[in-house]
């Protein structure tokens, strides 16, 4: 039976958004032998944590920590930490992950104002501003980076007024931090969740948030701990998840300890480790080489003949959405990607499904090596299939960008 044979599973480049190739420092962390979820050593690993995020989320925050679970987790136990029945929270959609925020704000019971622009730009933000001033919601809550289309939202003026006028920013950097600049503090911004696998090279089973104290006082006066721990302890105001509970969940990454569920050890190793990296790299160098390499593949794109999708002022530098090409059968093109040259890239969501590619240059994806095999297997796919492509343009492409930028290091 095959479920009695040892994984092998076949190596793969992966260049979709996520998941991404982890560091292979990350995946040898992940072999460090197990210990006690209370032994000093693992506290000590909790503490170092906490302030590697700090510098990643780049804030002052007291709080930053990772909630065991994927990205989701982390956007669900913030929005169900601070929303209760009948708040009003505002959610801009301009893709998918829109849609997630306010659909988890429904179920908290919120009273939910939607509104959307369309896909593959992103909203001015004197829009949201005005809808805000209509409004007058608790939250606001947003989307950084749409890995669905590939757009990023400008956040700074959204989150100014938001502070000014007392209106909790909550912000899904997901797909975005760690990969391009993010600013908690100085953007304004409350409450912030990314992902481990996506940006960060690390894999998917950790949601890493930071938030500030005007959060905190939301969750110190909605907190009560389980019976089991405190039987007298009672709130009718209670966080309506338990495993979701950020007011518990504060405690077990403060010196209460509290012993609200087993960590995950070896996640938090790897997560310690991807954060070190790019603590070691540095995070301006990070972006940079994110830039470097979406130049790389966009000219080699667009070398092959290919147009891109979306409003290039809102790009993404670290996602890259593909017009399929008229007459190309878009999964065709990917399946015979994987199959045949072992590269993997992404098709996408609701009304843009089969309409375009999107290749994500993330983390430890984000690679010179990884920019020449996705343009070599797309190129050759493509024409396999009947697509028109400029043989050979796209590689020559992204040698003249990566040759650019080596002689303008030098000149320096």
């Amino acid at each position: 039976m095959s479920m009695l044979q040892e994984l092998n599973p076949s190596l793969r480049t992966l260049m979709t958004p996520g998941p991404v190739e982890a560091e292979p420092r990350v995946l040898r962390a992940m072999t460090i032998p197990i210990i006690g979820q209370f032994d000093p050593e693992f506290l000590r690993i909790m503490d170092e944590t906490m302030e590697l995020l700090r510098q990643l989320f780049q804030t002052e925050n007291h709080w930053a920590y990772s909630v065991d679970g994927t990205s989701r987790s982390g956007i669900e136990a913030v929005l169900c930490s601070i929303i209760e029945p009948g708040d009003k929270v505002l959610v801009p959609i301009f893709g998918r992950f829109g849609h997630l925020l306010a659909e988890i704000a429904y179920r908290c019971g919120a009273d939910v104002t939607k509104m959307e622009c369309e896909w593959g730009t992103a909203f001015d933000q004197e829009k949201i501003i005005a809808e805000i001033k209509r409004v007058s919601p608790k939250v606001v809550a947003l989307v950084h980076g749409e890995t669905s289309t590939g757009i990023m939202q400008p956040l700074d003026g959204i989150g100014k007024f938001c502070r000014e006028n007392d209106v909790l920013f909550v912000v899904d950097g997901v797909a975005t931090i760690g990969g391009t600049d993010f600013k908690t503090d100085e953007w304004n911004i409350d409450a912030v969740i990314t992902g481990t696998q996506k940006c960060l090279g690390v894999p998917t089973g950790m949601a890493p948030i930071t938030y500030n104290d005007r959060v905190e006082k939301i969750l110190l006066e909605r907190r009560k701990i389980e019976q089991g721990l405190d039987i007298s302890s009672s709130n009718p105001r209670r966080i309506q998840s338990n495993y979701f509970d950020l007011s518990q969940i504060q405690e077990y990454w403060s010196p209460k300890r509290l012993n609200h569920h087993t960590e995950a050890t070896t996640m938090l190793y790897a997560l310690r480790e991807g954060l070190r990296i790019i603590h070691e790299e540095g995070l301006q160098n990070r972006f940079d080489r994110h830039k470097l390499h979406e130049k790389a593949l966009v000219e080699g794109l667009k070398a092959m003949g290919l147009s891109l999708f979306g409003d290039p002022r809102y790009k993404m530098p670290i996602v890259t959405c593909i017009n399929i090409p008229e007459g190309v059968n878009g999964d065709a093109v990917r399946f015979t990607m994987v199959k045949e040259f072992g590269v993997e890239i992404a098709s996408t969501f609701g009304s843009l499904a089969g309409k375009i590619w999107r290749i994500g240059s993330m983390g430890f994806s984000c690679r010179k090596e990884n920019i020449f095999r996705v343009l070599s297997a797309l190129e050759a796919a493509i024409y396999r299939h009947g697509g028109k492509v400029n043989a050979g343009a796209a590689v020559q492409a992204a040698l003249d960008v990566y040759e650019e930028s080596t002689l303008a290091v030098s000149i320096k």
